[in-house]
């Protein structure tokens, strides 16, 4: 799966550049042109790998947005975007939390090469393993006892879904949206049949160790049961 970047900018040139450049790079991404949407997406059950944020935002500033988002616990890095090149400016913003700061106008290349250290740096550990299984996220390959697991497309989506929330609940609703698409008008049972299949190959079906459910919910996925 694609890391999910979150562009905030209300200069319509910019945000279509930074979009066009980030796709380019193999990112995915979602752009919002004021402040109060960014809250919303970020305070929702979004799973995002970076925000972009601009500063000078219409109805909520980039300073109040990071400053409700580390409020509310949100960890997501953030990489500040403004014209404001003050120092006092710039400490603002790092002291509320952001964890870069690139004034305009900027280089295309340098906030790309930026963009992909702080992913790189924020993103979970390439392999996964649990009891006697393990996932590659980076090569996209499952074993088991060392011995490779055939998933198909959806079902390591899915899986991959699970771990990169380890230890957080990811609503049947979520996965539908994530792994299926937001076109996609299935049921809660299509994502349970899949986790019964996910199981089956890498757990223990009749007593879960690692895919667990939260009843009335949906998922979580757990490396370690003991911790």
């Amino acid at each position: 799966m694609a890391h999910r970047i979150l562009v905030v900018e209300d200069d319509p040139a910019i945000l279509r550049g930074l979009e066009l450049n980030l796709q380019l790079e193999g990112f995915a991404t979602e752009c919002v042109t004021d402040g109060r949407s960014a809250l919303q997406r970020l305070q929702g059950d979004h799973d995002f790998s970076l925000v972009i944020l601009d500063i000078m935002l219409p109805h909520l500033n980039g300073y109040e947005v990071i400053r409700q988002v580390r409020r509310a616990g949100r960890e997501v890095p953030v990489l500040l975007l403004s014209a404001r090149a003050g120092e006092d400016d710039i400490v603002m913003g790092l002291d509320l939390g952001a964890d870069d700061y690139v004034t305009k106008p900027f280089r295309v290349a340098e906030l790309i090469a930026r963009v992909k250290a702080h992913v790189r740096r924020h993103a979970p550990a390439a392999i996964v393993s649990f009891s006697d299984a393990e996932v590659d996220l980076e090569r996209r390959l499952v074993r088991k006892a060392g011995q490779p697991v055939e998933l198909g497309s959806r079902e390591y989506d899915l899986l991959a879904l699970l771990v990169h929330r380890e230890g957080r609940v990811v609503t049947r609703e979520m996965i539908l949206q994530k792994v299926w698409g937001h076109g996609y008008y299935g049921t809660d049972r299509t994502v349970d049949n899949y986790i019964s299949s996910l199981r089956a190959k890498l757990d223990t079906p009749a007593a879960p160790r690692h895919i667990l459910t939260v009843r009335g919910l949906g998922y979580r996925f757990v490396a370690d049961p003991s911790s």
